[in-house]
Parts: C-alpha cells; sequence; structure tokens
C-alpha cells in the first residue's frame, strides 16, 4: 500500500550519493554536516554499503558504496562531479568551518554574495561538492542584477 508524498520519509528530491567507501563517507558526513543516521544495509559481503540513508537538517541523503559491476561510478572513479548539493543553514561560517575541520576541501570559502546569501562550497573527501549558505539579504530582481553587474562589471568576479 503506498504512502501519500506528504507521510513518506523523503522529500520530493532525494540525493543519492554513490562513494568509494561509503562507510567513510557516512562517518565524515555525521562529523562535518552533524547528519543523523537513520539506517545501514551491508552488502552482501557484509563490508560495503548496498543503501543508506542520513538525514541533514530536514533532508534524507541516500548513500551506497560504488559498484562498477552495477554500472555505479563514484566521483572518485569520474575525476569529479557536475552536481553540486546544497545546504540552506543557519551559520554557514561555523558550519563550513566544521566541515573543512572534519576532512573537506576549499573550493570557495565563505562570502556575501550578489543575491543576498552568504555562500561557500567545500569538496567533501569523496569528491562530492557542497554548497552552504545562510541568507543574509532579500532583493529585488533587479537589484540583483544591479548587484551583479557591479560583482562581474569587468567580466570577473569582484566582492559583492
Amino acid at each position: 500500500m503506498s504512502q501519500p508524498a506528504n507521510e513518506r520519509p523523503t522529500k520530493t528530491v532525494t540525493p543519492h550519493l554513490v562513494c568509494r567507501d561509503a562507510n567513510a563517507a557516512l562517518d565524515f558526513y555525521r562529523r562535518a554536516f552533524n547528519a543523523a543516521e537513520r539506517f545501514r544495509m551491508p552488502g552482501p559481503d557484509g563490508k560495503t554499503i548496498m543503501h543508506a540513508c542520513i538525514q541533514i537538517g530536514d533532508s534524507p541523503v541516500f548513500l551506497v558504496d560504488e559498484n562498477p559491476q552495477w554500472g555505479s561510478f563514484s566521483p572518485a572513479s569520474l575525476n569529479g562531479t557536475p552536481v553540486t548539493i546544497h545546504l540552506q543553514v543557519d551559520n554557514v561560517d561555523e558550519l563550513y568551518a566544521q566541515a573543512i575541520a572534519a576532512g573537506g576541501t576549499v573550493k570557495m570559502s565563505p562570502a556575501d554574495m550578489f543575491w543576498g546569501d552568504r555562500y561557500g562550497v567545500l569538496i567533501d573527501p569523496f569528491g562530492h561538492q557542497w554548497s552552504i549558505a545562510t541568507h543574509r539579504q532579500d532583493f529585488t530582481p533587479e537589484q540583483i542584477v544591479q548587484n551583479m553587474k557591479a560583482a562581474f562589471g569587468d567580466g570577473t568576479c569582484a566582492a559583492a
């Protein structure tokens, strides 16, 4: 029997991350993003993760170990990722520092952005890219365009 959408344990969109060493990834996400583990299902070998679920804030995230035989590759095997996972938080500077201390790599340190967020980007030890933001100021669409032109006026990104 199916559950109504508003009663399901997932949201409309739930990221499903493929990781090389999903056990280590589960530990990193706990330390970096205060993730709570909801469940972990080991694979037939008892070591790899066939399926796991964590919760970051109010959102579930699924994880699995990469398995090339099933066509399941991690960013480590693909030399990076074109996907960014976004976290909206109360204090970007605090959580960003926590994630870097847990083993993340700085891609863009938190800074005030032209659209009104304080925003930063990091790469986790498994190759996944995370943007983290705290909303600071509301702008109209016209103000955002003006702020963007000021930030990129010469074709490069200046302070917002």
